[in-house]
C-alpha cells in the first residue's frame, strides 16, 4: 500500500500531463437528447405515481390494504431521493457522479459495519477501510481521466483500481487487525471487513466507472450517446427489476426460494421479474449502445444479479437478527437496502460493456 501511494505520488510530480483532455469524441457526462428524453419519462412516472400516492393515503378504501399503500408511498420517496441523486450527479458532470457515488458507499459500508460485531481491536482497521481505501478507490477512478503519465507513458488507473481493494486492502486487513493482538473470532471480524469493503465500496464504485468506458455499437462504430445515460439506464433498470420482482412475488400459488432468509422472494418473482425487465431494457435500447436483443440480455442479467445481491444481503440480515440496514432513506430503512441490488450487478455489467462494448 505504501508503495503504491509513493509510486502514485512520483507520477504526479514527474507527470507533464496532468488532467490534459482526453481526445476521444464521446459525450462523457453531458445530457444528450435520449438521456433528457429518459430522465423526462421517469420524472413523469414518478410524478403520476406520487399522485395516486397521495390519492390512496387521503381516501382509503377497503379494496386496498392499508399497508401495502403506506409502504408504497415510503418506497417512493426512496425512488424521489435516487432519481435526486442521479440528476445531481449529471448536473454536476464526471466529478460529481463520483463523488455521489463515494459519499453513497461511504455511507452504506458505514451502516454494514455497525450491524456487524467488532472488538476494540478491529478500530484501527476499520479507520482505514472507512478513511483510506473507500475515498482512495474512487479517487483512482477519478484519476482515470486525467492524462497523469509515468515514466512517458499514461498510468492505466484501472489496473490499479481494479485490483486494490480485492488484493491490497484484502491482504491489509487481517495484518492490521492481527498487530493489534486481538485474536478472539479473528477470522469472522476479518471477514467481515473485508466483504463490507467488497461489496458496498468496491463493487459499487464500478457504476461511476462506466463514465470512464470509451464505448462502441455493435458494427465497431463509435458510440456518440452518453455514457451518463448509460450510467441513468443501468440504476433504472436495477430498480425496476426490483418493483417487478416483487409484483409477480404476489402471484398465487407462489414458491419461496429460501423461506428462511427471506419470505417474499419466490421462484415466480424472479423468471417473472427477469423477463420482464428483459423487456423494458429492449424498449430502452436507444439510450444505450446496444441492440435491442442485447440490452434485453443486458437487462436480465442486471435483473438476475439484483435478485442475487437481495437475497445475499437478506441472509446477512437474518444472521445479523435486525431487519434493515439503517434509518437514512425513509421506506426502506438504509442505503444498502436500497442499492444491494446495485452493488451485485454493477461490476458484472460494467465489464460486460467494458469487453463487449468498448475500446480499452
Amino acid at each position: 500500500m505504501v508503495l503504491l501511494v509513493i509510486d502514485l505520488c512520483f507520477a504526479v510530480s514527474q507527470t507533464h500531463q496532468f488532467f490534459a483532455m482526453d481526445d476521444q469524441p464521446q459525450n462523457l457526462t453531458g445530457l444528450d437528447l435520449p438521456t433528457i428524453v429518459l430522465a423526462s419519462v421517469v420524472l413523469g412516472v414518478l410524478a403520476v405515481a406520487s399522485i395516486v400516492a397521495r390519492n390512496l393515503s387521503n381516501q382509503p378504501t377497503p379494496s386496498v390494504n392499508p399497508a401495502l399503500v403506506n409502504r408504497f408511498v415510503q418506497r417512493l420517496w426512496a425512488w424521489w431521493l435516487m432519481f435526486a441523486i442521479l440528476i445531481s450527479g449529471m448536473f454536476l458532470h464526471r466529478v460529481g457522479t463520483i463523488i455521489l457515488f463515494g459519499l453513497v458507499s461511504f455511507w452504506a459500508f458505514r451502516e454494514f459495519i455497525t450491524m456487524t460485531p467488532t472488538r476494540r481491536g478491529d478500530h484501527r482497521a476499520l479507520v482505514w477501510s472507512l478513511v483510506v481505501f473507500t475515498p482512495l478507490q474512487y479517487l483512482l477512478i477519478g484519476l482515470s481521466q486525467s492524462g497523469i503519465s509515468y515514466r512517458g507513458e499514461r498510468i492505466d488507473f484501472y489496473s490499479i483500481y481494479s485490483v486494490m481493494i480485492p488484493v491490497y486492502a484484502s491482504l491489509f486487513i487481517p495484518a492490521r487487525i492481527a498487530i493489534a493482538g486481538d485474536h478472539k473470532r479473528f477470522l469472522e471480524r476479518s471477514a467481515q471487513i473485508q466483504a463490507g469493503l467488497l461489496i458496498c465500496v468496491y463493487c459499487l464504485s464500478h457504476a461511476p466507472a462506466l463514465l470512464d468506458l470509451k464505448l462502441i455499437e455493435s458494427d465497431g462504430s463509435l458510440w456518440d450517446g452518453s455514457r451518463a445515460g448509460l450510467l441513468f439506464y443501468f440504476v433504472l433498470i436495477s430498480q425496476l427489476s426490483d418493483v417487478l420482482q416483487w409484483l409477480w412475488s404476489r402471484l398465487k400459488s407462489q414458491r419461496v426460494i429460501a423461506p428462511d432468509v427471506s419470505s417474499t422472494r419466490t421462484w415466480e418473482g424472479v423468471l417473472g421479474g427477469t423477463l420482464s425487465t428483459g423487456i423494458f431494457g429492449a424498449l430502452l435500447y436507444w439510450v444505450t449502445p446496444f441492440t435491442p436483443w442485447q440490452s434485453a440480455c443486458m437487462a436480465m442479467v442486471i435483473a438476475f444479479l439484483g435478485f442475487a445481491g437481495g437475497i445475499t444481503m437478506s441472509a446477512i440480515k437474518r444472521d445479523r437478527g435486525v431487519r434493515d440496514y439503517g434509518t437514512l432513506v425513509m421506506g426502506h430503512a438504509g442505503v444498502l437496502d436500497r442499492i444491494d441490488s446495485l452493488c451485485f450487478s454493477a461490476p458484472i455489467f460494467y465489464h460486460l460493456t467494458r469487453f463487449f462494448f468498448s475500446i480499452h
